[in-house]
């Protein structure tokens, strides 16, 4: 799944040397998250032993990937492979979101819990997703496969496959006085 998260990150950097791109990836906040993350997924699947060696070194790493980059991303959660994060900053993925493959997220997006009751969860998320820069997905609900959640859009209930969602309408204008402050005579 690593090598599906590191053609994703290496294939959308524009460089004109292979090397430069391998690098840039390696470097890249989005993808040092996904190494953390799979990381303490493998090590979930281990015997004790290993599990209690090696789950520190993976607390003082995710530590670090939220301290340093604000990239919160919990082992429990499920994601698929190919997971591409484009700009790192404030990033939230719920403990049991479930993640399809081949997923685009941006800046200050939050797969959140919520709900009450039977109602509460995290959401599933399909296959060939986008998701733009602050969008707030939350709740126990589907989002389907080939969707496009724009910048900013809240997103609450089940969205179908293939669908686009935006917040609308995207800003309301109030005024046209600027942020000068009147001139009086």
């Amino acid at each position: 799944m690593l090598k599906s998260d590191f053609r994703r990150m290496y294939d959308t950097i524009a460089s004109d040397s292979s090397l430069k791109k391998y690098i840039s990836t390696l470097l890249a906040p989005g993808f040092r998250a996904m190494v953390v993350y799979r990381f303490g997924s493998w090590i979930k699947t281990k015997p004790k032993v290993i599990k209690f060696s090696l789950m520190p070194v993976y607390f003082i790493l995710n530590q670090r990937l939220k301290s340093k980059w604000g990239i919160q991303i919990p082992i429990s959660a499920k994601i698929g492979k190919g997971f591409y994060i484009g700009h790192f900053g404030g990033i939230t993925i719920a403990s049991d979101a479930k993640i399809g493959d081949n997923v685009n997220i941006s800046q200050l997006v939050t797969i959140g819990e919520a709900g009450s009751g039977e109602n509460y969860g995290a959401p599933t998320i399909g296959d060939h997703v986008y998701i733009g820069a602050g969008a707030k997905v939350i709740g126990k609900i589907k989002v389907g496969n080939n969707v496009k959640i724009g910048a900013n859009a809240v997103v609450y209930k089940d969205i179908p496959d293939n669908a686009v969602v935006v917040s609308y309408p995207g800003y309301k204008i109030i005024s046209y006085k600027g942020n000068r402050e009147s001139l009086r005579q």
